[in-house]
């Protein structure tokens, strides 16, 4: 008896702390959608004025959001929107229309990325479960999930190489259709901002891949534009 007891403990405390991390998920993943809309409203928008609007609405939401982001237990998805979040206050302080483009494009990425992340942790909680109410292992279980927050590796740079596709793409946009010494100058603001990102220590892998592979690819817009150095 007192061993049932201790086992149906088990499956009650489990299944509560189940349901509040799904729910918490559910909550964030909610509010990262409304981040996300708010932001392709920021991008779409046609004077620098509405884009700020827009831009500090996805900005609120994110503050609103953090208990549940924290909450959810999904560390990619909180680095990517928090990621964000630093990107959307830049676009909040630029001057230009095309240069607050350009970091509500990243920000888009970011909140994208995030939104995709929860997704996956979901559907990787509930397989874990699943296989924690059969095997009764929750050690292994515990390190299997921490093992599957935050991919790695060749995992992690595909993820990161995949939401700088669009900033690349801006990117160019810049360099063909912007006023050449605007683009340089707003260009090799970006590079600075990664050089200096890459030299603070305690950086995660995921943050110091995502700032080099963004040097990178400025690099070679910075390369196209070098003549508007003069």
């Amino acid at each position: 008896m007192k061993v049932f007891c201790t086992i149906l403990m088990f499956f009650v405390l489990f299944s509560m702390s189940s349901f509040d991390m799904s729910k918490a998920c559910d909550y964030a993943g909610s509010n990262i959608g409304y981040i996300k809309s708010q932001t392709e409203r920021a991008l779409a928008a046609e004077d620098i004025n509405t884009s700020r609007f827009f831009a500090y609405k996805a900005l609120n939401a994110i503050e609103k959001s953090k208990e549940q982001i924290e909450a959810c237990g999904c560390d990619y998805a909180k680095e990517s929107i928090y990621e964000g979040l630093d990107k959307l206050k830049k676009a909040t302080r630029v001057s230009s229309l095309n240069g607050a483009k350009i970091l509500l494009t990243r920000a888009l990425d970011n909140s994208s990325g995030s939104l995709e992340a929860i997704r996956d942790h979901e559907e990787h909680q509930g397989s874990l479960y699943a296989n924690d109410m059969l095997a009764m292992n929750t050690k292994t279980a515990d390190k299997e999930k921490l093992s599957m927050i935050m991919p790695v590796g060749k995992e992690l740079e595909r993820k990161i190489d995949q939401s700088l596709v669009n900033y690349q793409n801006s990117l160019d946009e810049v360099v063909n259709s912007v006023e050449c010494k605007e683009a340089y100058e707003f260009a090799s603001r970006i590079y600075e901002h990664c050089e200096q990102e890459l030299l603070k220590p305690g950086l995660t892998e995921a943050k110091k891949y995502y700032n080099l592979r963004t040097k990178q690819i400025t690099a070679l817009a910075l390369d196209k534009l070098k003549e508007c150095n003069n």
